[in-house]
């Protein structure tokens, strides 16, 4: 059996993503302790935030090790909260008021964003694998939807008129930043 390690200690993600690669023959999915120590993301992209974590981690955990970073851009503000999206208030619900209160006034048309997630795969050390990808939304007025976390509820898809966190997981792992990202990661661990 091959291990995998997922590089969070955050439950939602690690639900998220085991959702995603479903069942993989010759595959063990393991999350980091949960006394883990976090490293600094110091990447000013998405993608170099993933590999500094998968390099640290894959060192840690001795074995392959996955890694992601993904967060929120949105062009009224001028990309924030951007690599910054998970430190951007203290907790979800605040990092949600946060971005409601900046976007108060921006008007319908210009509300527009777009959710990125990086992913990256080390061994002892190094990278052997990266991918990003991205969904295209807009910030909605108000929270909705029960599913998901993060800033699911205020992303809104237009053409669904429903948030990420409306959408069933089904529809979320197909159509989200991370879901096409992992749908990625899955051929590569099967092809190898």
């Amino acid at each position: 059996m091959r291990r995998l390690v997922i590089a969070t200690t955050k439950p939602g993600k690690v639900i998220e993503i085991r959702s995603a690669l479903g069942e993989m023959a010759g595959w063990s999915l393991e999350a980091l302790p949960p006394d883990t120590r976090s490293i600094e993301e110091t990447g000013s992209t998405f993608l170099e935030n993933a590999m500094l974590k998968a390099e640290h981690y894959s060192q840690l955990a001795g074995s392959l090790t996955l890694a992601d970073d993904s967060g929120l851009w949105v062009r009224a503000l001028g990309g924030r909260p951007g690599v910054h999206s998970s430190r951007y208030a203290e907790n979800p619900g605040a990092r949600i008021q946060r971005v409601l209160g900046e976007m108060k006034s921006v008007p319908d048309g210009r509300r527009d964003a777009v959710f990125y997630c990086a992913l990256a795969v080390a061994k002892r050390g190094k990278i052997i694998w990266t991918v990003q990808r991205d969904v295209v939304g807009i910030i909605a007025h108000a929270p909705s939807g029960s599913e998901g976390f993060g800033y699911d509820p205020v992303f809104l898809l237009p053409d669904l008129n429903r948030t990420m966190a409306d959408l069933n997981t089904e529809d979320k792992n197909r159509l989200s930043a991370r879901g096409k990202a992992l749908a990625e990661l899955r051929k590569f661990l099967l092809s190898d």
